[in-house]
């Protein structure tokens, strides 16, 4: 018999309108990596919150056995005690305070007259050794890039003496390399007889790193599969996720682009807000069709979105030069009302943090982008704006008990929707879209695809920023690479592989480096 490290027994959790866990049992071997999957809205979260103490004892049914004992958690703290630490997908760190101040809040280290910062930083660089971080403890958070921040947090877990580490989506927002190097390094800590359970949509990561795989549907557990060989596919665990096979990731559609240009950028050049010398955009070109789908590639601190935040209204950056274009017309946009005012819109990398208000209902985020449309001599018509949400609800399959459902009550995919559906009640022209399926299933990501190519279908023009190359390649009429701040190459749709994107990157790379020890004069 296998030793299990923790076992949970027909643990249900309700929710008003909705069964987030049914009869939910689990077993979790000492020293594996064991992965949870399936799609938004399964009850994968909500199963970590209860066993992490995130959902207190007492409002859920059923039982946790975890090192023998039982667990009766009334909130994260009392499941930190036992060595239980969960990293959740938005990372819960403090831009302005040090690396060091981050890892032991709420958990200082004390000395006679306060708090002994020798010993705060000491041990700060310590856990920052184990886990490969070579920054200053005493570094802010917001000087450091996400990649770092998420190698904070399990530092941060480390300190607390962890035998379980539970993570949420923790590679959503790194880039390739830095993700492999996350999941190689929860291998170096099986090895040394830690613990992991991992939720991830990203089921090639899953498949490399997980010793067993969990699939969850609906609240319930469909089936644990075996995976210690690492011989099962993505195919076999989308399989389980939806029910059924789905063989196409991504839906078809004609590619009926028009001659005529829906956004033209010229000669655009973006400065930091902040360090006012550093140039993030430097002299970038590009257009986007009528019925076209434009693709952003690059590694993380590209540039991409920096441009893309840009061109919405300058909502990012300082000095910024360079023309635009909307529909063949030149506009200069000073603003994001001016820039939903001419039709242009961008769907945020962030929903939770800059795209949604998690506290309002569907129907009022709906129709935040352009509220005069439901609006009668200055105030909301009400019906009108709920009707509105009604038809979105609809059409896009948004999954919620009522349209007066807060939004943080969502999964994430739902979530999503709920944000394109703003954009889309604004009836922009040009829709950019910043990692739209970040963080969401691969069901959902389908459905997301397959409105933006009905989109495109009624003449709008898309940009779509994605780090997943899989899907710009497969969504994709033409694809941009990005490189520090520069546009390096540019491919059709049929032109287009992964290899060489890469390559445009890293030979961009090779050249600024040749440039650079020649003495050229690279801002």
């Amino acid at each position: 018999m296998a030793d299990h490290i923790l076992v949970m027994k027909d643990i249900t959790k309700d929710y008003p309108g909705v069964r987030a866990l049914d009869s939910v049992s689990l077993t979790i071997e000492q020293g594996e990596i064991h992965a949870l999957v399936g799609e938004n809205g399964a009850g994968k979260s909500t199963l970590m919150s209860v066993l992490s103490g995130t959902i207190s004892h007492g409002s859920f049914e059923g039982g946790v056995i975890f090192d023998d004992h039982e667990c009766r958690f009334r909130n994260v703290r009392d499941g930190e005690k036992y060595g239980i630490v969960i990293i959740h997908q938005e990372l819960a760190l403090i831009p302005e305070l040090s690396i060091g101040e981050n890892m032991f809040l709420g958990n200082e280290r004390r000395g006679r007259l306060g708090i002994d910062w020798d010993e705060t930083y000491s041990q700060a660089a310590k856990h920052m050794k184990q886990v490969g971080l070579n920054e200053r403890p005493s570094a802010l958070i917001k000087d450091v890039g996400t990649g770092k921040q998420q190698l904070v947090e399990i530092a941060k877990a480390l300190s607390k003496n962890v035998k379980l580490l539970i993570l949420d989506e923790p590679t959503s927002s790194l880039n390739e390399e830095e993700a492999r190097m996350l999941l190689d390094m929860l291998k170096d800590f099986k090895n040394q007889g830690m613990t992991s359970i991992i939720s991830s949509h990203k089921l090639s990561e899953v498949a490399y790193v997980a010793d067993r795989i969990t699939i969850m549907r609906d609240g319930a557990v469909i089936e644990t599969i075996d995976n210690k060989d690492r011989n099962i596919d993505e195919d076999r665990i989308i399989r389980g996720m939806v029910g059924r096979e789905m063989t196409d990731r991504y839906p078809k559609r004609e590619h009926n682009i028009s001659p005529e240009i829906g956004l033209e950028v010229n000669d655009w050049s973006v400065y930091h807000p902040v360090y006012t010398d550093k140039r993030v955009v430097n002299h970038v070109s590009f257009n986007v069709h009528k019925g076209e789908i434009v693709g952003f590639s690059g590694l993380q601190g590209a540039g991409r979105t920096e441009l893309a935040m840009s061109i919405f209204g300058r909502s990012y950056g300082t000095s910024i030069t360079g023309t635009l274009k909307v529909g063949g017309k030149e506009v200069r946009l000073k603003g994001e009302r001016e820039a939903i005012e001419a039709g242009v819109a961008y769907l945020t990398e962030d929903r939770k943090e800059n795209g949604l208000i998690l506290i309002d209902t569907v129907a009022r985020n709906n129709t935040l982008a352009r509220l005069e449309k439901v609006c009668s001599h200055g105030i909301i018509d009400v019906n009108k704006e709920n009707r509105v949400a009604e038809e979105y609800r609809e059409k896009l399959h948004v999954k919620t008990p009522t349209i007066h459902q807060q939004v943080s009550n969502l999964s994430g995919g739902n979530q999503q929707k709920v944000l394109l559906t703003k954009w889309m009640f604004a009836d922009a022209d040009v829709l950019i879209m910043d990692e739209p399926t970040r963080g969401i299933d691969v069901g959902a990501k389908y459905e997301i695809y397959s409105i933006m190519n009905d989109l495109v279908a009624q003449g709008k023009s898309v940009v779509m920023i994605s780090s997943e190359m899989p899907e710009l390649l497969g969504m994709c009429d033409r694809i941009y690479v990005m490189n520090e701040g520069e546009l390096v190459a540019e491919f059709s749709a049929a032109e287009a592989t992964q290899e060489k994107i890469m390559a445009a990157i890293l030979g961009s790379d090779k050249k600024k480096s040749k440039d650079a020890g020649r003495g050229a004069s690279i801002e």
